[in-house]
């Protein structure tokens, strides 16, 4: 028997949960701050994507999620003018302004990894490879931090 009266809004509250517990053991045991994590960097994620890949992305998601990473969506605006990981982790900053202190770095590559774990391979491969060079760099870092060993990230951006 379903615990909400609806088995999709079980399933949806369970794999909610189990992205923000995997965020929180990255950065620290407070879920309310891991959900502002996981929606600022899907809302600056989104917003650097054309509206097709979005949409094939957000299709991906748990249904919570969806809901978050759709809210305030204006695809007329999309992709976003910014372009360098700079301005990336800077936006996500100043959207975490009103949390307890983040590291914006941690936080981007927390969520990459989620994204990663959860979202097909696929996809994840089209989305990372729509991001700038320095971006993509981040992203891939964040999966494996062996993967760039030695290699610095860019800090001009190569697209």
């Amino acid at each position: 028997m379903s615990a909400n009266g609806l088995e999709v809004f079980d399933r949806t509250l369970e794999t909610t949960h189990i992205w923000l517990n995997e965020i929180c053991n990255d950065l620290g045991p407070d879920k309310q701050v891991a959900w502002k994590v996981l929606s600022t960097v899907l809302h600056k994620l989104r917003d650097r994507l054309t509206i097709n890949l979005a949409a094939h992305l957000g299709a991906q998601l748990p249904l919570l999620v969806r809901g978050v990473y759709y809210d305030q969506y204006d695809p007329g605006h999309m992709p976003s003018e910014a372009r360098s990981r700079d301005e990336f982790v800077a936006e996500v900053a100043d959207w975490l302004k009103d949390t307890r202190p983040v590291d914006p770095d941690e936080a981007v590559r927390s969520v990459f990894r989620v994204l990663s774990r959860h979202i097909s391979e696929g996809q994840i491969n089209k989305v990372r490879d729509a991001l700038p060079k320095s971006l993509r760099q981040m992203w891939e870092s964040a999966e494996d931090p062996t993967k760039l060993a030695g290699e610095p990230l860019l800090l001009t951006e190569e697209v």
